[in-house]
């Protein structure tokens, strides 16, 4: 009997670490692709990659994604963007920004797990603003905060120079949105089961 309970765990385990290094390598790929220099902060994919790790896979192993890609960048693979690797990009200014990735993920993929998930006209818009407000507490709140304490700026000048972001942020969390919406449609079973309603429930589906 322990064996027939066991073996489902397993293979459990082994998707979540398996969706885990995929969704990893994605966000190491996003930040070696080429970046748009402003300033002392690139413009890149990242930001696209962590929403998506935790719109997609939710909280706990979106957490895990973005923390396993900085630990590796850490450790010394050229993963980080422009190639770097170390712990030099901890002690620049896009300090806030990486830490602030696993958060965001995090908080991205706990808000879209409790998101109503059977209506494409409802799903877009509901997953968008989830990871968008995941961004602006982490990522557009830690990064200035990094900026104004290893880039020599001021808190006010750090967060006006944050909002050169938030154009392609929004765009990017737009597709984000629209990809997430079509894995869940295509994977329903890939994010925890959610609660319903009496009323969703007893409600048509599309």
């Amino acid at each position: 009997m322990s064996e027939i309970t066991t073996a489902p765990q397993r293979r459990s385990t082994a998707t979540d670490i398996a969706l885990i290094a995929t969704f990893t390598a994605l966000i190491a790929v996003c930040a070696l692709l080429p970046a748009f220099p402003v300033g002392p902060v690139p413009i890149t994919l990242q930001t696209f990659a962590v929403s998506l790790s935790g719109a997609v896979l939710g909280a706990k192993r979106g957490f895990l994604a973005a923390l396993l890609y900085l630990v590796l960048g850490a450790a010394g693979l050229p993963i980080f963007s422009g190639g770097s690797a170390g712990l030099a990009p901890f002690a620049g200014p896009t300090v806030g920004y990486l830490i602030a990735f696993p958060f965001a993920a995090g908080l991205a993929g706990f808000l879209v797990e409790r998101l109503p998930r059977r209506r494409i006209a409802t799903s877009i818009p509901l997953i968008f603003l989830a990871v968008i407000c995941a961004n602006a507490v982490f990522i557009h709140t830690l990064g200035p905060l990094g900026l104004a304490w290893r880039a020599d700026m001021t808190i006010g000048a750090a967060f006006a120079f944050d909002l050169t972001f938030w154009p392609g942020d929004i765009i990017k969390t737009l597709l984000v949105a629209f990809v997430a919406t079509a894995v869940h449609r295509a994977f329903p079973a890939l994010l925890p089961p959610r609660q319903q309603t009496h009323t969703e429930l007893n409600s048509p589906r599309d």
